[in-house]
């Protein structure tokens, strides 16, 4: 079985064929509207199961869309939908939902009900995000950065802020696509220890971003996090925000990425994400491109 799980958990050959061939459908579609399907169509025939325990913008539309513009059809269920490991077991929903459709996407909390989901479906599984990792948006950022300035191989990548999930996929990268990745954030916010290795720590955010090729950061907060532990992480992070004087110390032609959503003048400034440096909206874009590409890998078509 072909599951897109994460980024260290598949070969490298196949993260350059997912690149390549997400690079050839973004260019195959230039100038078309987004609702005319692509000139092939393999995805014809197929149904693919969107599972949503946590809410979403960009992963829901652009799996949505990307399945549409390959032929196939699409089921959005929500985590209250199918009440998800309240009632009947994450393994059995996995076996019923193999009967239904022929490939499923989940966006859940807890990396254990991905994996669960994994080892019990007969169809492929797509990790569109769990509270360790994101592999499916860094497969974006990769197609981003080398759309603008080439292959990724041996560039510096910056990371400033909290050592979370987006992060951890970014480690994950590093090694697999080759390039040099240092994480610059306070200490009580360092990624998890199963990273070491992966990426190297510079305290000093101005230290950390000289000769960077890509600065990286994300929402200083979660969703679902509360109010006492929002203050203390701007308390914690307000030093590591990017904005015009921490860029002027990255390489003159440096990029700027977000996952988005942000929140606007806290982990970067306005200037910056509307600025020159900045590739956020491409870098959205692309998870449809690149989503695309997975999902075909998965089902070999």
């Amino acid at each position: 079985m072909t599951h897109f799980l994460d980024i260290h958990t598949t070969d490298q050959d196949d993260l350059r064929q997912i690149i390549d061939n997400a690079h050839a459908m973004k260019t195959a579609r230039a100038g078309r509207p987004k609702g005319t399907p692509d000139d092939d169509q393999p995805l014809a025939g197929h149904i693919v199961a969107l599972i949503f325990e946590k809410p979403s913008t960009r992963t829901r539309v652009s799996f949505d869309v990307g399945v549409r513009q390959l032929g196939g059809q699409t089921m959005v269920l929500s985590g209250s939908d199918m009440q998800l490991g309240h009632g009947e077991t994450i393994a059995d929903t996995a076996r019923v939902l193999s009967r239904y459709v022929d490939l499923i996407m989940i966006r859940t909390f807890e990396e254990a009900t991905l994996l669960e989901m994994a080892e019990h479906a007969t169809v492929p599984v797509i990790n569109g995000l769990t509270n360790r990792t994101h592999p499916c948006q860094i497969m974006a950022d990769v197609m981003t950065f080398e759309e603008h300035r080439g292959p990724i191989k041996g560039k510096k990548v910056v990371w400033s802020g909290d050592g979370n999930n987006v992060f951890a996929s970014f480690a994950h990268a590093a090694k697999q696509f080759e390039f040099d990745l240092v994480f610059t954030g306070p200490e009580p916010l360092d990624p998890e220890r199963a990273l070491d290795g992966l990426y190297t720590t510079e305290r000093d955010p101005h230290k950390a971003v000289e000769g960077a090729d890509l600065v990286v950061t994300d929402t200083w907060v979660s969703m679902h996090d509360p109010q006492s532990a929002r203050e203390r992480r701007h308390n914690q992070l307000r030093g590591y925000q990017v904005n015009s004087d921490l860029m002027s110390k990255a390489k003159e032609d440096s990029l700027f990425m977000h996952c988005l959503p942000a929140h606007r003048d806290d982990e970067a400034t306005s200037e910056i994400m509307d600025g020159p440096h900045s590739v956020i909206f491409d870098e959205a874009e692309n998870r449809l491109h690149a989503q695309k590409a997975v999902m075909r890998w998965c089902l070999g078509v």
